[in-house]
């Protein structure tokens, strides 16, 4: 047998093999709410839909929505109350901090961005996630911080 004839049936063969695999992984997939205290808040039949809600996870892949803090207080302290929010959350879903693979950080000042960092570092394990910081122009409710988080569970 030829050397193209034989790379042509080891493709084959690796292709074969790995769709089953892919569709496996993604079959039955569906999309799950994580409601604070594991049901969803009372609604009337007259109450509008919610605008979003604050985690949602397809199959492996959770999502967590941006979290502030909506207090009097310094940036370290919004750091802090904010990644403890997060991590609440991802817990509740079944992963951890250790498990986050992208965090996009949105800070009120551009100045808080050093001790933003102080408060950052560490809270996600020794390989922390990969990540985009901005200054925002606005955050809702005033926080000087505001976090959301993609991780895996």
């Amino acid at each position: 047998m030829n050397s193209n004839r034989r790379k042509i049936i080891k493709a084959a063969a690796v292709t074969a093999l790995a769709a089953p695999a892919a569709n496996a992984a993604t079959q039955g997939a569906k999309k799950k709410v994580h409601y604070k205290g594991g049901k969803p808040p009372e609604r009337k039949p007259t109450d509008p839909p919610p605008l979003f809600n604050g985690a949602v996870s397809y199959g492996n892949l959770l999502f967590i929505a941006g979290k502030g803090a909506h207090y009097q207080g310094d940036i370290k302290q919004h750091t802090k109350t904010v990644l403890d929010e997060i991590e609440k959350e991802l817990v509740n879903a079944g992963s951890s901090m250790e498990k986050v693979l992208k965090a996009n950080v949105y800070l009120a000042n551009a100045a808080d961005y050093a001790p933003m960092n102080e408060v950052f570092r560490g809270r996600f394990g020794t390989e922390p996630p990969v990540r985009t910081t901005i200054a925002a122009a606005w955050i809702p409710g005033d926080s000087l911080v505001e976090i959301d988080v993609v991780a895996y569970i």
